[in-house]
Order: C-alpha cells, then structure tokens, then sequence
C-alpha cells in the first residue's frame, strides 16, 4: 500500500504534559486522495519505546481532524495518563464513515478502517492487533465508530459512542445522508442496515467492548436510549451512560475522559 508521509512535530505540551502531537497526512488508494491526521503520542522515557495501544477518534458532521485536539486539550494528559495514543483522522464534512453505494469518491470505511490504522501501525510502535485498537467518536461520529467496529471487528477490539446518531431513519433530509447512501424510498436497504441499531443484530465473530454515552437533552437522546434497551434483550454486555447534557462540546469533552478509562481497561486485559 503506498502513503505519502508528512509529519509535523508540534511538541506541544497539552495542559503542561509531555504529550507530543503530529500531523501527518495520509494518503488513501480507495480515494486517490490525501488528507491530514492528528496523532497524540503519550511522553515514553525508555529510548526505544514499547508498542503502545490506540484510540482512534472521529470527529462529527461538519468537522475535521483538528476538532478534537482544539477543543479537548486534556487529551494530551489523557494520552500521557494512560499510556494510550489517540489518532484523530479525517473523516470529510458529512461522509458518514460510509463507503458510499452512491458516490464512488466516498470510501471512508476503507480509509478509517483500513488505511488510517495501516499507515499508524507502519510508522509508529503500536501493538497491530484488534486487541491494541479501540474506536470512538461524536455524533456522525459516534455511529460511524460502532458502524466502523461492528463490520471491522478483526481490526477494532472496542468501541465507543459520544451524542452518535444510532438511528439514520430519524435523521432523514438532514446532515446529507441521503448524499451518502441514496434517497431513503430507493435505497430504503441502506437506511436500515447501515443504521447502527439494525446493525447489532449481525452476528460478531469477535466480541467487542462496548461503551456509549448520551446526553438527556441531546436530540440523538431518544436513538441512544433504544439502542441500550434493544442491547439489553439481545445480551450484548455494554456500559451505557446518560447525564444531564446537550449536543455540545461541553458534554463530549466530560464524557471522553471516562471513555478513555474504559479503552484502557479493554487494553490491559
């Protein structure tokens, strides 16, 4: 597979740690196309440091890579504090992680899912397995974390869901869906398997480690509390979260730090 490798080294001390922060861009072969990505390196002192186990979190609609270490800047300490590194790849403006039946430029499952954590496990020291990746993210990307880790669960081990839109079917003529994956009366199919509380109901070859959290107030509130319920009849053991909160910053930013202590727990057992 061939990247072009770009990386800047920041050496940005996030909230006064040694956190060390890349940009790298990446080239993707489904796309034929280049786009950029933050890597969030937790400060090692040994010389040759030890493989390291990685988040990977997605931005939402209208996003991009920058958005979450601009506005969480304890993610360095989160990094530094747990030993993990956080990848926060390119995800387009409303892409949806979908690899579009309608669009053939849009391959963002094969980018996110693939490419990304090739190109990760090629030029830093991770450990390249299921068992060494977890996957999260907010609201488009929230969905598009479970979608990516419900079909890829030989690359994801865990995953988790901040305010995700677990439903499309509640969300249609909005955030360009229907530009991703067709108007719901012709392409009613995608609709109803790409929405993640359909897809549950796959069989996993793997067991996944499952966390999602959703604010009372979020209008994705209603989908999130239907996916624990309907998660709870079929046995599939999860921790699912509800607090006062909206669709906001100030929620994700409260709920990634304890979905951090969740990922690192997934990697030590």
């Amino acid at each position: 597979m061939r990247f072009f490798f770009l990386t800047i080294i920041l050496a940005l001390f996030l909230s006064g740690n040694a956190a060390v922060v890349d940009t790298v861009t990446i080239y993707s072969n489904a796309m034929k196309q280049e786009r950029k990505c933050i890597v969030i390196r937790p400060f090692i002192p040994q010389q040759k440091p030890l493989p390291m186990p990685v988040v990977y979190l997605l931005h939402g609609y209208a996003g991009s890579y920058l958005d979450w270490v601009s506005r969480v800047p304890d993610l360095g300490r989160y990094a530094d504090m747990h030993g993990i590194m956080i990848v926060c790849p390119d995800g387009g403006f409303s892409s949806w992680y979908f690899d579009s039946p309608i669009d053939p430029s849009m391959k963002f499952e094969t980018y996110i899912a693939r490419e990304v954590p090739a190109f990760i496990d090629s030029v830093y020291s991770t450990i390249p397995s299921r068992e060494g990746r977890a996957i999260t993210g907010l609201s488009m990307g929230g969905h598009g974390a479970f979608f990516l880790a419900f079909r890829n669960p030989d690359v994801f081990g865990a995953c988790g869901s901040m305010s995700g839109g677990m439903d499309l079917r509640s969300s249609k003529n909005k955030f360009d869906i229907s530009k991703r994956i067709g108007d719901p009366k012709t392409h009613g199919d995608f609709w109803e398997n790409w929405s993640v509380i359909n897809l549950i109901e796959r069989p996993l070859k793997d067991s996944l480690a499952i966390i999602f959290d959703c604010g009372l107030d979020d209008f994705f509130y209603a989908d999130n509390k239907k996916l624990h319920e309907k998660m709870l009849k079929r046995g599939i053991c999860h921790d699912y979260i509800e607090r006062p909160g909206n669709h906001s910053w100030n929620y994700w930013g409260n709920a990634v730090e304890y979905q951090m202590v969740f990922f690192r727990k997934f990697f030590k057992r």
